[in-house]
């Protein structure tokens, strides 16, 4: 049986604190479009608010490392990379729906692309802790 509290050990306190900077940054940003820019592109803003909800779900888990939010976090980061992969290729594809950024949109472009990379590590980062 894995240890739950794994999640928040060693590399996993990176991982955490990574998910906590785009959680805080993906809602403030979110927040600030929603109340000052939403009728210039909804779509847009809509789903950085979604981002949001994303990384504060698996930063929460995360954190908590228990055997219910070891799977919430999974359940989170897989929805993660759904979204960047699906957000990021929608935003090539019609680019007129994005006339801003978002967290997601060209796969995480704005921000180095950690957005693509962190869903990643965070689904290695369980696999590897589960075996602990």
């Amino acid at each position: 049986m894995a240890d739950a509290s794994a999640t928040r050990h060693g590399p996993g306190r990176i991982l955490i604190a990574v998910y906590g900077l785009f959680a805080l940054s993906a809602t403030g940003r979110a927040a600030v479009q929603l109340a000052t820019q939403f009728s210039d592109a909804p779509i847009a803003y809509l789903l950085s608010a979604v981002a949001a909800v994303i990384y504060c779900a698996a930063t929460f888990a995360l954190a908590k490392a228990t055997i219910v939010s070891r799977q919430v976090a999974t359940v989170a980061i897989i929805i993660e990379l759904i979204g960047v992969i699906g957000i990021g290729a929608f935003s090539y594809a019609v680019p007129g729906d994005f006339p801003d950024a978002t967290v997601w949109s060209h796969f995480g472009q704005g921000y180095g692309y950690v957005p693509l990379v962190l869903p990643v590590l965070g689904l290695l980062w369980l696999r590897r802790t589960a075996r602990s």
